[in-house]
């Protein structure tokens, strides 16, 4: 009977869980993470009701895991767990709640300089705290604001701890380029950042940093700047950046090589810099000890190392800057030089567990960024790769000289498997030859570059430091040589569409499986991978696209889509166009059939609909002529009531301010207009309202694609 063969199947699920106690913490550590997926998936912001039944869901589950029969702990510990990642981002999102400007800004802006990075049109940029702007009361100023620098002239040279000046414009954070896309406004609320904006004028000091403030800060700079001086051009910038997290003296063209060849990792502050450093450390402090016999008798030298070690990691994340991926190695290497202090094994599943767990917990957002999807997914592939590999080739089968080979091969071909699925998601691209270019510098990374980056820290106090600068230049210089070379290569890169929303979760979800549970049963993973590839190519891209402020459309043709301008918007054409898995840059798309007329009026179709986007300064005196004859008029002004002429069907930057980026699609019942921001949740403000968005078009069949 049916009810029997349910039941059957429970008891079955359930006994298999009872079966795998020994290896459930990691797949707790899955259902914390599903329980903040479920949190950031929800439609609209969760409400009292939903946290009570979340708590009421950990509190069962608890009491399941002390009290309940042996065959109900297993289920009930991953229902708790589950519940918890629900809970820990809705308070996680309460706590990070601060103001954020609502209305665009122009004027002075004042504040302490607290990071310097550059922004991706090269520019030099400044995230400021302490804000003050000019008539705006403190309750709603926001708590830090970024500004990119694109004057050609400037006073000063901006330091960490200064409180600086200047005069610029300022605009709320935007929502995703398209509905589905990368929420930056979710991504700022997070980091309590109100406003971004820049400036063209002088930047000013109105206060040097005071003493012991932002000294990590101050502390970086100052390294950065003894490695530029010692090892000049890009290379010195790209020692700077790797050494300690400052990227500001790093040009664009060097960011694209590194990412076309697949070597941004290198750059970024990883779990490999900090295993590099750290191994460096501990090999050399065990070794020191090792040399002094008097001091090898009285201490053990591995513990000593591990003790060391660990106040060397932290204040390499603090010098860093703690992005996540150095907060995950760090918190993995924590682990390890515990088990290490404690006489454990340092290196297993569990341990990668624990860092997850705690970085999930502790800001939930990470669950969604790339860096940690891509740094996690690569140590636990890692960790489960080679415990394999142990099982299969028992000690003494290699040759030890061909070990090293064996490894630095097998750990790149490891991690770039499993990195590649969340690359292709998020950034659109796979670096043919990324596999290559990691073998030729990652060993270079790891031999040359932090050991001598480490040796310099140690000898200059001491007026000792040119030598190991020197070989560290010259690991950096084969890195960047191998990057640009491989970049350049005809066929670097290929383009990957954008997958649809469920394509990612299932894919994880079913390599975890794959991994982490014992038996035979684990090739059930399989099917929520399979299905997830098979998902990635059907998702489909809009027909028509429309940038949040009105001035950038783009038309989804034969040879790809089509762009209504070849200047301007940039960040939203490399967007769509990346999602779409196109190549291309804007001027070649803007070049492609699909629209016409001139600059401020590009006229265009879409199946039977008619459109046009109306820019510059004769954008309103041409509204009412092309109200008249198109179906959909798109401008790039915010107009007052009562400006368009009854019936005309207008988008304005009006209407864009409340729905973000606009996506229209073609299917067999007709057009359907998406917004990027749907509302409801708390980064994004109230609902938005679907009448906005059912009044656009006329119901007619005939804007449908054919049968």
């Amino acid at each position: 009977m049916p009810g029997l063969r349910a039941t059957d199947a429970l008891l079955a699920g359930l006994r298999a869980l009872q079966a795998a106690r020994g290896r459930l913490f990691p797949l707790a550590v899955v259902a914390i993470g599903v329980g903040v997926g479920l949190w950031f998936a929800w439609p609209h912001e969760p409400g009292p009701a939903a946290y009570a039944l979340a708590a009421a869901l950990l509190a069962l589950g608890l009491a399941a895991l002390w009290r309940a029969p042996d065959l109900l702990r297993p289920l009930g510990g991953l229902v708790a767990a589950l519940a918890l990642g629900f809970l820990a981002a809705g308070l996680r999102a309460d706590l990070q709640q601060a103001p954020m400007l609502s209305f665009r800004y122009y004027g002075p802006i004042q504040g302490r300089v607290i990071e310097i990075d550059r922004s991706a049109s090269d520019a030099l940029r400044i995230t400021l705290d302490q804000v003050v702007l000019e008539d705006l009361p403190p309750a709603r100023t926001p708590l830090r604001v970024r500004v990119s620098l694109l004057g050609t002239v400037s006073f000063h040279d901006p330091a960490p701890g200064e409180t600086v000046a200047l005069t610029g414009g300022l605009a709320p954070p935007e929502s995703a380029v398209e509905p589905g896309g990368f929420d930056f406004r979710r991504m700022a609320y997070f980091d309590r950042l109100g406003a971004v904006g820049y400036s063209r004028n002088p930047l000013l000091r109105i206060e040097p940093a005071r003493p012991g403030e932002e000294w990590i800060g101050r502390l970086r700079r100052h390294l950065s700047a003894g490695m530029k001086a010692a090892i000049p051009g890009e290379a010195g910038a790209f020692a700077a950046g790797a050494m300690t997290g400052d990227r500001s003296g790093i040009s664009q063209a060097t960011v694209e090589a590194l990412r076309d060849s697949s070597l941004a990792h290198i750059l970024a502050i990883s779990g490999m810099n900090l295993a590099f450093l750290i191994g460096f450390v501990f090999a050399l402090i065990r070794g020191a000890v090792a040399a002094l016999p008097w001091l090898a008798l009285r201490v053990q030298a591995k513990k000593l190392a591990a003790l060391i070690s660990f106040f060397v990691a932290l204040f390499y994340l603090l010098l860093s800057g703690a992005n996540v991926a150095t907060e995950r190695a760090f918190v993995m290497l924590c682990v390890m030089l515990g088990a290490v202090l404690l006489d454990r094994r340092a290196l297993t599943l569990r341990s990668a567990a624990v860092a997850g767990a705690i970085l999930i917990l502790w800001q939930p957002e990470t669950l969604l960024e790339p860096g940690f999807q891509m740094s996690m997914a690569a140590t636990v592939a890692l960790v489960a790769g080679f415990q394999a590999l142990d099982r299969q080739m028992p000690p003494g089968r290699w040759p030890r000289l061909l070990l090293p080979v064996f490894t630095l091969v097998a750990s790149s071909a490891i991690a770039g498997l499993a990195t590649a699925p969340y690359a292709a998601a998020h950034f659109n691209r796979f670096a043919d030859y990324g596999f290559v270019a990691n073998l030729l510098t990652v060993p270079v990374m790891g031999a040359v570059v932090m050991p001598m980056g480490a040796l310099a820290a140690l000898l200059a106090p001491f007026g000792l430091a040119d030598l190991p600068l020197w070989a560290m230049g010259k690991g950096c210089e084969w890195i960047l040589y191998v990057a640009y070379r491989v970049a350049a290569i005809e066929g670097a890169v290929t383009a990957i569409p954008a997958p649809g929303p469920w394509a990612l979760p299932l894919l994880t979800l079913g390599a975890l499986w794959l991994i982490l549970w014992p038996g035979r049963a684990r090739l059930a993973g399989l099917v929520p991978v399979v299905l997830a590839l098979a998902l990635w190519p059907l998702a489909g891209r809009p027909d028509l696209l429309i940038s949040g402020d009105g001035k950038l459309v783009g038309l989804m043709g034969p040879q790809g889509r089509a762009l209504s301008s070849a200047a301007g918007g940039g960040f939203a054409a490399g967007n769509w166009l990346e999602n779409d898995g196109d190549l291309a840059a804007q001027d070649a798309a803007a070049a492609r059939p699909g629209f016409s007329g001139p600059k401020g009026a590009r006229a265009f179709r879409l199946a039977g609909l008619r459109g046009i986007a109306l820019s510059g300064k004769g954008a309103l005196a041409a509204l009412p002529a092309a109200c008249a004859g198109q179906d959909l008029v798109i401008i790039a002004e915010k107009l007052d009531p009562g400006m368009a002429p009854p019936g005309c069907r207008v988008i304005d930057q009006r209407l864009l301010a409340q729905t973000g980026a606009l996506a229209f699609r073609l299917g067999p019942e007709g057009v359907t207009v998406t917004a990027a921001r749907q509302g409801g949740r708390v980064w994004t403000g109230p609902p938005l309202d679907e009448t906005l968005l059912a009044g656009l078009l006329p119901p007619a069949r005939r804007y449908a694609k054919g049968p």
